[in-house]
């Protein structure tokens, strides 16, 4: 079932759709669009013909519930955040095709047609079920409208379809205890017709194109989650939900009914290559039915169960489309130890970076490189970023490159001069620069875009070494004939680092090219990948290059402290939003308030009570008279700090002897968000000692 395509006509590449109800983050470039981004540039680079497709995810109940929480329709969230994700990949260097949407025409023919065509053939069994709904709201609850304790793990604020605590898919009639995000009631059980695509009749297909044909080139943990599934048996799977949000059902019956959005947001690859064929004069259907089309979908690991179960399932219902040949999806990125989260605020968020930190896009694009979670969880951290950029790309690969330019200009004003006799280390370098085009390709192809950047960086390496080695600066003085040459060599390094690192660094190579006055273009005069090792000369010697520029700048600590601030700052706000009031008490009468007598007092002495963590013996002058009150505030006041202060005293509370002092009142004390205590405080000018408070 395999194509395992050697020399595919035309490539398909996905990136999965992003929801509009929130910005992009650097989870989602970790994950999904860096990589694809990666593997398109260097398609291209090597001649391919690319079809890199996305497009925003406009439907589902994400979109309704932002819009929902912030009192707006759900047009108006998603022309929103529409704008912000296509400017923010724009602005970042994400060179997709096309970036459609979802609530495009295009996509809601695509999308309805393709329903028509697997319920005309029988593909679909239609079932009478029993689905939550909230009494209160009037409306059945569509999956990320419940919310309950998942049935495998327990974490109790596990979704309708998904936990995440520990990853596994769920129904939402699987949650234990379920209430409704919408009014907070407990949910009942309505009969609800729906569309179910019968995943069982797919088994062996699956088996075969999965389990046999991609044991060995798709990556453990996509393979791993998949063979989970299938030997767990398939079941039907709903296509239509109750929603007033999304593409109506477009058969009989289906009035107030929506195509399920994990049916429709897949087949958004299809739209966008339409509208990107339709757009470019060229013929959509070689991209997704020709046999010589390798399709490439780049996800995260949350998406495997749709991207290689129920889209492939789909696809082979409908009969005219060819199969992803792999989906190297990646797992989650963390931010500072803590999961990401868009509803925490708990993220990096990528139209802020690129506001914060202009024109070092690739230093973002590199570290998340650099961090990939191929293989398992991993971890974003502000001060990884800082090193990564100071410690490699600004002191290996910006000290290269300024070091070659700045001595070309200096010595033979920018032209490049010619070589003499190839010493042995200099011939061993060219032949080591030859073999870092197939290195990196190898790695690329293989999806690890973490070590494919890496020896992006041992080529810069290998030119430091080059430089620092052949010392040209020293040999100048003796041997003017030498240093040509190894200027020559050190500038064909730099050459080779304008095309290889374009992929991973594509604003940097744009900017390198241009000071080496290298064609930006594929037109005469440019650079190919296979040129690298194929061309004898990268740069032939009297080309004239252009003077240094900085590529890299060094980040400093205050910058990434105004980060960690920022993100201190979130926790901080989160932990007040999360924390629990207390519920209020028993009511009371007026009488029983007018019982508490409470007067304005000060302190007027302090001490630790011996061999007591917690409490202070204080001296109060209440006004009345001088009493002794005990008080465990010791954790948060030092003795000192507190005389002369005010305070609030109940003062008719009935002594009690503590650690054998006789405590004869209450200081009344608050907490702040920190958790330390706070004096309940009549601090104004001209209150007096012995004041009711009433």
């Amino acid at each position: 079932m395999s194509q395992n395509l050697k020399q595919p006509a035309r490539y398909t590449i996905t990136a999965a759709l992003p929801y509009t109800n929130g910005p992009i983050h650097i989870g989602h470039l970790a994950g999904v669009y860096v990589p694809a981004d990666i593997y398109a540039r260097y398609l291209r680079l090597n001649g391919n013909d690319v079809a890199f497709v996305c497009g925003s995810d406009e439907h589902g109940v994400a979109i309704s519930m932002k819009a929902k929480k912030e009192g707006v329709s759900p047009q108006n969230i998603i022309d929103k955040y529409h704008g912000i994700i296509k400017q923010s990949f724009q602005d970042f260097g994400i060179t997709f095709n096309n970036y459609s949407r979802t609530s495009a025409e295009v996509h809601h023919k695509t999308a309805s047609d393709f329903f028509v065509k697997l319920y005309e053939q029988g593909d679909f069994i239609e079932e009478t079920t029993e689905q939550l709904y909230d009494e209160e709201a009037k409306q059945f609850l569509a999956d990320r409208f419940v919310i309950g304790t998942c049935p495998k793990c327990g974490h109790e604020e596990a979704y309708g379809d998904q936990c995440e605590n520990c990853g596994s898919t769920l129904n939402a009639t699987d949650l234990i205890n379920p209430k409704s995000t919408i009014s907070g009631a407990v949910p009942s059980l309505k009969e609800t017709k729906h569309w179910f695509l019968p995943l069982d009749r797919y088994e062996d297909f699956l088996k075969t194109w999965i389990l046999e044909g991609h044991k060995n080139d798709w990556k453990p943990n996509v393979y791993g989650q998949c063979k989970s599934w299938i030997d767990d048996g398939l079941k039907p799977r709903a296509v239509t939900r109750d929603l007033d949000w999304g593409i109506p059902v477009p058969v009989e019956g289906g009035e107030g009914k929506v195509l399920y959005v994990w049916f429709d947001a897949p087949i958004g690859y299809i739209s966008s290559t339409k509208e990107w064929a339709a757009r470019e004069g060229k013929d959509w259907e070689p991209y997704w039915k020709s046999k010589d089309t390798k399709m490439v979908h780049f996800i995260g690991k949350d998406n495997i169960v749709f991207h290689c179960i129920i889209f492939p399932s789909m696809l082979k219902a409908h009969g005219d489309f060819i199969l992803p040949e792999n989906v190297p999806a990646n797992e989650f990125l963390n931010l500072e130890g803590n999961k990401l989260s868009t509803s925490k605020n708990w993220a990096v968020w990528l139209h802020e970076y690129l506001e914060e930190f202009p024109n070092m896009q690739d230093v973002l694009r590199y570290t998340l490189t650099a961090n990939a979670p191929e293989t398992k969880d991993n971890d974003f951290t502000w001060k990884d970023f800082q090193a990564r950029n100071n410690n490699e790309l600004v002191a290996i690969y910006g000290n290269f490159i300024n070091r070659v330019v700045v001595l070309t200009n200096k010595y033979y004003n920018g032209n490049v001069p010619s070589p003499g006799a190839y010493s042995q280390v200099d011939k061993e370098t060219l032949a080591e620069l030859k073999k870092y085009p197939e290195i990196i390709s190898s790695s690329i192809e293989r999806y690890r875009f973490r070590e494919a950047g890496q020896e992006v960086m041992n080529l810069a390496r290998l030119g430091n070494k080059y430089l620092a080695d052949e010392e040209p600066w020293k040999v100048i003085k003796q041997d003017e004939e030498r240093v040509k040459t190894i200027m020559f060599v050190a500038l064909q390094i730099a050459s080779a680092l304008a095309v290889l690192s374009e992929p991973f660094l594509p604003f940097t190579a744009a900017k390198l090219k241009k000071i080496l006055n290298i064609s930006q273009s594929s037109t005469e005069g440019s650079l190919e990948w296979k040129d690298i090792s194929e061309k004898e000369t990268l740069l032939p010697a009297e080309h004239q290059i252009n003077q240094a520029e900085l590529l890299f700048s060094k980040v400093e600590d205050e910058t990434i402290q105004a980060q960690l601030d920022k993100l201190e700052a979130t926790k901080k706000e989160n932990e007040n939003m999360n924390k629990e009031v207390d519920p209020q008490k028993d009511t009371i009468t007026f009488d029983d308030f007018t019982k508490l007598d409470m007067r304005v007092g000060t302190i007027i002495e302090a001490e630790k009570m011996p061999k007591a963590k917690k409490l202070l013996v204080l001296k109060v002058d209440t006004g009345l008279d001088i009493r002794t009150i005990v008080s465990g505030i010791a954790e948060s006041f030092s003795p000192q700090d507190i005389i002369g202060k005010k305070v609030t005293v109940l003062v008719n509370l009935a002594p009690r002897a503590l650690r054998g002092v006789d405590s004869e009142g209450m200081i009344l004390m608050t907490e702040n968000a920190d958790g330390k205590l706070v004096f309940i405080n009549p601090d104004e000018d001209g209150v007096d000692n012995g004041e009711t408070i009433n």
